[in-house]
């Protein structure tokens, strides 16, 4: 385990190691203690943590399992390079994503989390905050990025009788779009024509700092922002700007540029802004089937075979 783990954890998880397995952890961030902890290794689960090109060199590694979806943080020209399998759970946290970013919807819609923090301090707040509560039922939701993620949302969103587009690199075909409920529609007019514009997209070369100072104009002062991608997909103090400047109604944020969020991040302390600890892909539920997933692919390996949810083959 390349994320630091206690005991208690550890002892969660090595009940579904194969039979002569061995599980250890690293005991910090720092990358000469991943490297430490890496030696002797065969395999290697991280879920936060980068994966650089000198532990990608550790001899013996054969498999990197991300315990999620992204890719980024993980060095894939360096596991090419070294015979390193990298593997994902694809799929695994979808329905967990999806309702934290319902969850972030409604919080913001009908102020949750500000009318908590206020009776929390001896505040009534009721007609403070009447004024930007709105229901999500029958409005317009963009969703950027159309995988399982996003997927998820829209059907859990149908519920609602909200019109949902999408826009990713390459469009569904038309007969999925109606079977989900969805249509296409370019960036732009994702952004100029939602209600709730939701980021469910993964971290690449062409999603970095997507949402900028120039793509949040084009958004409506009354709409909302929920971002459960990842933090480098939004530029955060652009947001916080549009926030402050009455540009945007509020937004809710799970991911961040920098994890753990640092004291100086410009969206702490805004009452319009509902932030989590990157929260939305954990589900106490899905952790036996996320283990068995990765433990199987892990002895598909060993043996030569073709791993249920492999990314790379090298």
């Amino acid at each position: 385990m390349l994320d630091m783990a206690n005991e208690a954890r550890l002892d969660r998880i090595r009940p579904f190691l194969p039979e002569g397995w061995r599980l250890t952890t690293a005991h910090s961030n720092d990358e000469a203690d991943q490297l430490a902890a890496l030696q002797g290794a065969s395999f290697a689960i991280t879920g936060d943590v980068p994966v650089t090109a000198a532990m990608m060199a550790v001899p013996g590694l054969r498999a990197i399992h991300k315990w999620g979806v992204g890719y980024d943080g993980i060095d894939l020209g360096a596991a090419r390079l070294n015979g390193v399998r990298v593997l994902r759970t694809t799929g695994s946290n979808a329905v967990a994503v999806a309702e934290t970013t319902l969850a972030l919807i409604l919080a913001v819609n009908r102020n949750i989390v500000r009318g908590h923090m206020g009776i929390s301090r001896g505040e009534w707040l009721k007609s403070a905050v009447g004024p930007t509560s709105v229901t999500l039922s029958g409005r317009t939701v963009g969703i950027i990025g159309m995988g399982y993620i996003g997927k998820a949302l829209a059907r859990f969103l149908q519920g609602f009788g909200c019109k949902v587009i999408y826009n990713k690199r390459t469009p569904l075909g038309m007969a999925e779009e109606a079977e989900i409920g969805i249509s296409f529609a370019s960036l732009e007019d994702l952004l100029s024509g939602s209600d709730v514009v939701t980021l469910n997209c993964e971290l690449n070369a062409s999603t970095r700092n997507l949402i900028d100072r120039d793509r949040l104009a084009l958004m409506k002062p009354d709409a909302i922002l929920v971002n459960a991608a990842r933090g480098g997909v939004l530029v955060e103090a652009d947001l916080a700007m549009a926030i402050r400047q009455g540009r945007l109604r509020g937004a809710g944020v799970d991911v961040f540029s920098i994890e753990p969020i640092l004291p100086d991040n410009p969206l702490i302390g805004l009452d319009r802004v509902v932030i989590t600890p990157h929260l939305a892909a954990l589900a106490a539920d899905g952790f036996a089937a996320g283990l068995i997933r990765i433990m199987k692919n892990f002895q598909a390996v060993q043996r030569g075979d073709q791993p249920q949810a492999i990314d790379i083959l090298v």
